[in-house]
Order: C-alpha cells, then sequence, then structure tokens
C-alpha cells in the first residue's frame, strides 16, 4: 500500500488531464435526477491523502483503515462510519470482483469529504436502464456498493476513462451553527434552579501528549484530587468516556479536535464517577505549542458551559404579538436540544417544573413494546438506573401503567407499582404514556416525597405535554438508533474480517473478548465447553482495567458457571454480581471488626473494587455453532450499570459470529492434532546408538502442517552387531503417499528381522505395494545391512533400487558413488535385484538422500548430483551431524522459495582411529 498526504492548498485533479477525453458519466439506474458531481466550483479542497492497495482480500481491511485514520484525522467523526462502510464495498468490488489494484484518494472541504475508489477493469459498467434491483441483489455477496452509495452519500457518480473505472462518493458535514446566541426570560428568584453551593468551574490543561498539565482549585474540589497528584498523567486514567458505537469519538481524538463539548465521567478520588459536561478548546502557545483547555461542571449544571442550537424560525409559529406559540417549544424551551439525550433530559426537567414535584423520569420502549428502557431521569440516583429495562405487561415489577395515564397517591400501599421508584421514598406518583400514530414509545413520570400530591387535573396537564414532545421524541430516537446501526455495521465488518483471520483458538478467544471490551461491556467472560456432557470452562477474562482482570478470574472461578441455554437473545445472570456484594459485605464487616453473617458466603475474598467492577447487570450469550452450544460470552457492566436493548442486539450478533470462528478454530485444531499424531506413528521413534559408527538425519516434509510425506528413512537394529538402514521416497506427497510410506517402513522391519537377505526383502516389499492396487504409488529406496567390524571399519550390504545413488567420501576429501542403480519398487512383478558390499574406513562418510535434495531449483537451475558432490567435498573431518547440517544448508541457500518436495538426508560415519 502507498500513500501520500498534501494538506491545505489546491491539490492537482487526480483524474487523467491528457489523451482521450473521458467517457461520459454514466446515471446509477434508479429513481431521481443523475447524480453529477454538484460540486460547488468555488469549493476549496484544503487536504487530500491517498492510498494504492494490491488486489489480495487482506486489502479491503487495510483500506477501511486508511480512511477511518484519515478523517478522524480531519477531525471528521461524525461521517467516518458511512465513509468507511462505502470504502470497503467499492474496494471490494475493485480488488476481489474487478481482480485489480485499487486507489482511494480522499479530499477534504469546508463542508464535507469526497472519496474517489479507482480501479483498472473500466469494461465493468453499470447499467444503463432496468429495475434498481439489477445493481445489486440482498441475497448475492457483491453488487451492493452502489445502492450503499445511493442510500448513505449526499452525491455520488461514477466516471469511466479508457484505463480506469472510478466511483466517488460526498458527505457533507452535518450543520453546526456558529455565534449562537440564546436568552431566557426573566424569572422571580424562587423560580430560579437550586444550586449546591457556589457552580464550580473545573478548568484542566491537557498538553499535546495528552497528559495534564494545569489543574485548578475547582478541579481539586469537585474531584477530590490535588494538583500535584494529577500533573503529568494521562486524561484517560481519569475520564470514564462512554463507548457506543456509532454515536461518539473517543477522548484521545476529541482532545485533537479544535472545539468540542458534550458529556462524560470522571473518576473521582474516591473512586466514583462524577458525571461532567466539558467544553474543550485547542490552542497553541506563543512558542506554537499546542494543548487543549477543558472546562468541566457536573452535569445537572451543564447550562453553565452548554452552547444552544439556534432554531430555523420556520419550525415555529408567532402570534400578534410575535412570540412563539409552538406548544412543543413552550413546553420545552428554545433552543431545543439536538441530542437525545439533552432533549430526554430537558423534558424530565421541565416535567418536574411544570408540576412542581421532587422527580422525575422518561423511559422509551423497545421496538417490540415488551419493554421500557430508563433514559433520563432527574431527582433520582440516574446513573444507578440508566438503561435499565422493566416489563411493559406482564412478569414481577412490570409496568402496569405504561399505556394508560395513572396517577397513584401514595406508593406504599401498592408497592411494586412504579419499579424505577423502589427504594427512592417517592409516595405519589403520575405517568402518562408518549404515543405516536397509536404506538407505545414511552412514558412520562413524575413523583413527590409526600403522599396525595396529585389529581387527574395534574394527569392531564402531563398527558397533553408528553402529546406535544412525543413525536420529537421519538424523531430523535430513531435517528440516534440510525446511527448506531451504522456504526455497528461497521464494527461488524471489522470483527468479522478478524475472526476469519484465524484458525487458532486461543488467538479466537482473545479477538472475541478484545471486540467486545470496552466497546460493548466493560468486562466480559468466555466460557467454553468441551462436548456436551462436560460443564463450562472458564476460558478467558478480560476487563477495560487490567488490574482488575485476576480478580474477576477469581471471583467467576469460585461461583458456578451460567447454564448452556441454547436460546438465542441476552439472559440475565446475577450471580456475579450477588457474589461480588456479598465480598463487598464480607470485606467492609471485616475492616469494621464486625462479625460476618453465617448468609454470606465464605472463600470468594475479593477487593472492593472487584466486587464494583462486577456489581452491575451482567448478561450471557449462548455460542451457538452447528446446532450445538460450544460456550457463552458473558459480557458485565460495574456496579449500578446496565446495557442498552441496541448494545445487546449487536453482542447477539457479534456472538453468532464468534461462535462459528470458534468452532472452526476447534475442528481445525482437533484435525491438526490428528494429523499430526498419525504422521509421527510413521517417524521412527529413535535412532539407536551403533558403536563404531555415527549416524544422523535430517527430515523436512513439504507443506504446511505435514511432518511426514512421501520420503521416509529408518535404522533399526536386526541382529547382533548388524543394523539395518533404509531411505526411500513415496511417488507424490501428502497424506496418500505417506499412506505408503508407513507399509514400507513397517514391512522393512519386519522382513529384514526374518533373516532374509536385502533383495529378498526388497521383493517382498514390491509385492506388498502392487497389492494395493489402485492406491498402490512407484517407490524408490536405498535399502542396506551395516557391520562395525572390529578394526574399526564398517561394512555395508546396499540395495540401491531406482534411489539416487549414496555418495561415499573419503579422508583424502575425494567423493565417489557407493552403489549402482536398480528398478525401483512398485512398478514390475518380478524384479531381479542384487545387493553391493562396500567397507567405510575410519573417517568416511556415507551420504544418502531423497531426490528433493538434489532436484532443488532456483529458475533453471538445479543442485543436481554434481552439486551435491561439489558440497560434500567440503565436509572432511566432519562428523556425521555437521555434514548432514552442512548440506541442509547448503540446499536452502540455493534457492530463496520454500521447498515443494519432500527431503530427507541421512549420513554414516566411521570414527578416525585414536593415535
Amino acid at each position: 500500500m502507498t500513500t501520500g498526504l498534501i494538506p491545505g492548498g489546491h491539490p492537482p485533479d487526480p483524474r487523467p488531464t491528457g489523451g482521450l477525453p473521458s467517457q461520459s458519466r454514466r446515471e446509477p439506474v434508479g429513481q431521481g435526477a443523475p447524480h453529477l458531481d454538484e460540486r460547488p466550483r468555488s469549493s476549496v479542497i484544503t487536504a487530500r491523502a491517498a492510498a494504492s492497495f494490491e488486489p489480495v482480500g487482506r486489502s479491503v481491511a487495510s483500506a477501511r483503515s486508511f480512511v477511518r485514520d484519515t478523517l478522524q484525522g480531519w477531525g471528521f467523526a461524525d461521517i467516518v462510519d458511512d465513509a468507511v462502510v462505502l470504502t470497503s464495498e467499492l474496494v471490494t468490488n475493485a480488488v476481489v470482483h474487478a481482480g485489480t489494484a485499487a486507489d482511494v484518494l480522499c479530499l477534504r472541504s469546508d463542508d464535507g469529504v469526497r472519496v474517489e475508489v479507482s480501479d483498472r477493469y473500466p469494461e465493468r459498467e453499470i447499467p444503463l436502464q432496468g429495475p434498481s434491483a439489477a445493481m445489486g441483489n440482498l441475497d448475492r455477496e457483491g453488487g451492493r456498493g452502489l445502492q450503499l452509495c445511493a442510500a448513505l452519500a449526499g452525491r455520488w457518480g461514477v466516471d469511466y476513462t479508457p484505463t480506469h473505472k472510478q466511483v466517488w462518493f460526498r458527505l457533507d458535514l452535518p450543520e453546526r451553527a456558529v455565534g449562537t446566541r440564546a436568552a431566557g426570560p426573566c424569572l422571580p428568584a424562587e423560580l430560579l434552579p437550586l444550586a449546591d453551593g457556589r457552580v464550580r468551574v473545573a478548568v484542566i490543561q491537557i498538553d499535546r501528549a495528552g497528559a495534564i498539565s494545569a489543574w485548578n482549585e475547582d478541579a481539586e474540589d469537585v474531584f477530590g484530587y490535588p494538583s500535584e497528584q494529577v500533573t503529568g498523567k494521562p486524561l484517560t486514567d481519569l475520564a470514564a468516556w462512554p463507548h457506543t458505537p456509532g454515536t461518539s469519538t473517543g477522548i484521545a481524538e476529541a482532545l485533537q479536535l479544535s472545539r468540542w463539548e458534550g458529556s462524560y465521567g470522571i473518576r473521582d478520588a474516591a473512586g466514583r464517577v462524577v458525571p461532567v459536561y466539558a467544553s474543550h478548546l485547542r490552542v497553541r502557545d506563543t512558542d506554537g505549542e499546542p494543548s487543549t483547555v477543558c472546562l468541566l461542571v457536573r452535569d445537572h449544571e451543564r447550562a453553565v458551559l452548554q452552547t444552544p442550537v439556534r432554531v430555523s424560525t420556520t419550525d415555529t409559529t408567532t402570534n400578534a404579538e410575535g412570540q412563539s406559540t409552538d406548544p412543543f417549544e413552550i413546553f420545552i424551551g428554545s433552543p431545543a436540544p439536538d441530542d437525545l439525550d439533552g432533549l430526554l433530559q430537558r423534558t424530565v426537567e421541565r416535567a418536574r417544573d411544570m408540576l412542581d414535584a421532587d422527580s422525575a423520569f422518561l423511559l422509551l420502549a423497545t421496538d417490540d413494546e415488551t419493554e421500557l428502557e430508563v433514559r433520563a431521569s432527574t431527582g433520582l440516583p440516574s446513573a444507578r438506573q440508566r438503561f435499565a429495562r422493566v416489563p411493559v405487561e406482564a412478569g414481577p415489577g412490570r409496568y402496569g401503567s405504561a399505556r394508560m395515564p395513572a396517577v397513584h397517591d401514595d406508593l406504599s400501599s401498592v408497592p411494586g407499582a412504579v419499579p424505577l421508584l423502589n427504594g427512592t421514598g417517592m409516595r405519589s406518583v403520575v405517568t402518562v404514556p408518549l404515543k405516536v400514530e397509536g404506538r407505545l414509545t414511552g412514558s412520562l413520570g413524575v413523583a413527590a416525597e409526600s403522599p396525595g400530591r396529585y389529581s387527574n387535573e395534574e394527569a392531564l396537564r402531563l398527558q397533553f405535554a408528553a402529546d406535544r414532545i412525543a413525536l420529537a421524541v421519538e424523531s430523535a430516537r430513531l435517528g440516534e438508533l440510525e446511527r448506531l446501526r451504522r456504526g455497528s455495521l461497521s464494527f461488524l465488518v471489522e470483527a468479522s474480517d478478524l475472526l476469519a483471520g484465524t484458525l487458532d483458538r486461543d488467538q479466537t478467544l482473545a479477538l472475541m473478548a478484545q471486540m467486545t471490551v470496552p466497546t460493548l461491556a466493560t468486562w466480559c467472560a468466555v466460557y467454553t465447553i468441551a462436548d456436551q456432557a462436560a460443564d463450562p470452562y472458564l476460558s478467558y477474562v478480560l476487563h477495560e482495567d487490567e488490574e482488575l482482570i485476576d480478580g474477576i478470574k477469581s471471583l467467576l472461578s469460585k461461583i458456578p458457571p451460567p447454564d448452556p441455554v441454547p436460546t438465542p437473545g441476552a439472559h440475565v445472570w446475577t450471580a456475579p454480581a450477588e457474589a461480588a456484594h456479598q465480598a463487598a459485605l464480607r470485606t467492609s464487616m471485616r475492616s469494621l471488626g464486625l462479625s460476618e453473617p453465617a448468609s454470606i458466603a465464605a472463600g470468594i475474598g475479593t477487593t472492593l473494587a472487584t466486587a464494583s467492577a462486577v456489581g452491575g447487570e451482567t448478561v450471557v450469550l449462548p455460542l451457538v455453532a452447528r446446532n450445538r452450544v460450544i460456550g457463552m460470552l458473558t459480557l458485565g457492566k460495574p456496579t449500578d450499570e446496565h446495557f442498552r436493548q441496541e448494545i445487546l442486539e449487536l453482542a447477539e450478533d457479534l456472538s453468532r459470529r464468534a461462535a462459528l470462528a470458534l468452532d472452526n478454530a476447534r475442528l481445525y485444531s482437533e484435525r491438526t492434532a490428528i494429523s499430526q499424531a498419525l504422521q509421527r506413528s510413521l517417524l521412527p521413534p529413535g535412532l539407536p546408538q551403533i558403536d563404531g559408527v555415527e549416524v544422523d538425519v535430517i527430515y523436512r516434509a513439504a507443506g504446511e502442517g505435514n511432518e511426514v510425506g512421501g520420503d521416509f528413512y529408518d535404522v533399526f537394529p536386526i541382529g547382533e552387531n548388524t543394523y539395518g538402514f533404509a531411505i526411500g521416497d513415496v511417488c507424490g506427497t501428502g497424506p496418500n503417499a505417506a499412506a505408503v510410506t508407513g507399509l514400507a517402513r513397517h514391512a522393512l522391519r519386519l522382513l529384514a528381522r526374518e533373516g532374509l537377505s536385502g533383495p529378498a526383502v526388497l521383493q517382498r516389499l514390491n509385492s506388498a505395494i502392487l497389492d494395493e492396487g489402485a492406491r498402490s504409488r512407484f517407490l524408490t529406496l536405498l535399502y542396506g545391512e551395516l557391520r562395525p567390524r572390529e578394526d574399526g571399519s564398517a561394512e555395508l550390504k546396499i540395495v540401491c533400487a531406482g534411489h539416487p545413488l549414496p555418495l561415499r567420501l573419503r579422508q583424502d576429501g575425494t567423493v565417489e558413488t557407493a552403489a549402482e542403480p536398480q528398478p525401483l519398487l512398485g512398478v514390475l512383478e518380478d524384479l531381479e535385484l542384487y545387493e553391493q558390499t562396500i567397507t567405510l574406513d575410519p573417517g568416511d562418510v556415507l551420504l544418502c538422500v531423497t531426490d528433493g535434495v538434489t532436484e532443488r531449483r532456483e529458475g533453471t537451475r538445479m543442485l543436481g548430483d554434481d552439486g551435491l558432490m561439489e558440497v560434500l567435498t567440503t565436509c572432511t573431518g566432519l562428523t556425521a551431524g555437521a555434514v548432514a547440517a552442512r548440506i541442509m544448508r547448503a540446499v536452502d541457500r540455493f534457492a530463496s522459495d520454500a521447498p515443494s518436495d519432500d527431503m530427507a538426508i541421512l549420513t554414516m560415519r566411521v570414527p578416525d582411529l585414536p593415535n
């Protein structure tokens, strides 16, 4: 991949300017006007980034990373996910379907970004007419790139030249108000919001490396850290950043932007997360050194920093006095928040103030209207309740008054009527539904600590307000859901690529955990099930804070694992939170010197930090592959936190992909283990120790994962002071050749120990090979018998049946062949073989190899017999092992490519006589 980046200025047009003119731009099939390049001529290109990718599958992931990094660096986080999805589809079309290299060009302007993907296959044109379905069928693997462009891009098109085809799309940045002004009416003092003491604005300065360089007194008061304790530490050590795919950037990216505003959390000195609203401004000092100034207030005091957004005058109507009369604006205030969380928080605050209540809350319905999810509250422990879910109609703790307005004078007489208020001290409550076109979308309620505060009149007022805001809330919710789903699509594409890239079981488990933490959960654990009769086994644990991993692993190992339920979907598992609660209680009572209650389980023994880490909601998703539960993916939140329904749906999609990847890794590991065990059984158990003769072997099978191929060797005792040796080569490589290898090696041992001569052994082996019929393969074999002599020499009787001739290295450095060629085995029924006798004198070496050594090639060159003899002449005085090693090094250096044939080297040397 090659890349280039030119910041600022006017880069040259990447399209060809000479030669034949560009072909006319084709109109994509579909409704509406042609998608022409409508970029204004005055639009200034402020930066460009280009990269080229080879026509291989891994280039798709590289292209996604390139576009993501480029747009993040430009501060275009709002459109990153759409750009990544579109680039992935277009590059796939180029490198996979078209089979050519792909050139990706990103152009930045003030109001958006244009991405161009070019391939070198201009003949692949889009259809000029016909139904839009012709562009791509959802059941097919390819052809959806242009449809995605039409759905996601602001503008897009296709350009053709004689040598290239270019598909481009443009994504516009969302409009951001500049120079906004906002004001509210003058209110009596008693109507002003109540602040806890004086409002403190924490001022923190972050240097270019992300470390804290300044920390004012208000920051010390709000978070409890003195300046000297945090100065020099990264802000990421303290920030609890919301990890929701598709809806936000990371804190590191936010600190690099010129301006950023929003909510997150800061862990204070006591370990609690303080929700804050922040305004970041990127500045530079007189030396040009950049840094970021962060202003932070407690989240409920966000109005001090929050920048209101100006709304269009067409969204409201005015009366004769020119005042807004839109009921929604009257209730929610102007300007309205432009994000869902801000709108919901403003709604509950206004509802509480309207009915002079102590608290208010708003829940949103799931798509099937069976559950309500807490999304905003005021006057309640919101951090503890956020994203908690309750059933609408049935089951324990049901929210029975969701579909109709309801007034409860005293909750103490109807416990559980509003589960959200359990244990909060609220007595009277009024709830009203939020409906859009008759469909339940949520519920709004206000509550007071005293009983009997509300009547039907208050319910009607609240219902009137709920009717005014229901459509706006649903529209904002759908917008948030769409952004989340786009981010989820990008997340799942990258997850699938990572999981498909490995067949290693341990690496697959690690990938599963790393993809979920911290994107989907704070911690996770993966349980695996070896077979249907086995219990779940805790295989992997991960937490976003590495220091807590061992504590969580210890806690989970001491409680029973979750039941392997095959039903799809996330199931709540309460055991970790309960165990964490008991462990925390035990620790606290021991620290106070109190006796522990008998009801608390003993032996768990964990720290308060670990107990807090697993004290929130925990869900279990089954890992089902090929109709069998092979494990469970457990996701958890820290104390008092819950999962969003959309996150659980995304986790379910991920679990299905992860289960198949894990099962594929299991099957691959099992088959590899079986193959290696069978292959190892075909190799000799070891070389015997022969008095007076050094023997060494080097064996290398061709092909990944093969330990035995068509080449084989053996050295074994036949009788007293007599040893057999053999080196052979079966036609072909791989398992089929290895089967004949096993037959030959074991038959040689049996026949030789029957006292048969060398020719008789090989003739009977030839008959056994021919008896295999269609499975038989011809075999070259060098077989001999070795007898050491008392005078220090060794006698060898050799039969060379079609095999490369053995070479003899004398002590004076001369090399000669040590046998004559004879017919190979497995072809003719009647063989006339004879054996030859040679004597190895002290210092002599006998080298036996298979043709994988002599036929080693580099282009048109081949090592050959002459090359082997030349290498052997340099081995005078070396031991048998050193000779074999030098021959193998010479073979490896002869060619740069991996060997395509099996190789075996057998060396025997008679040691020099002592002086």
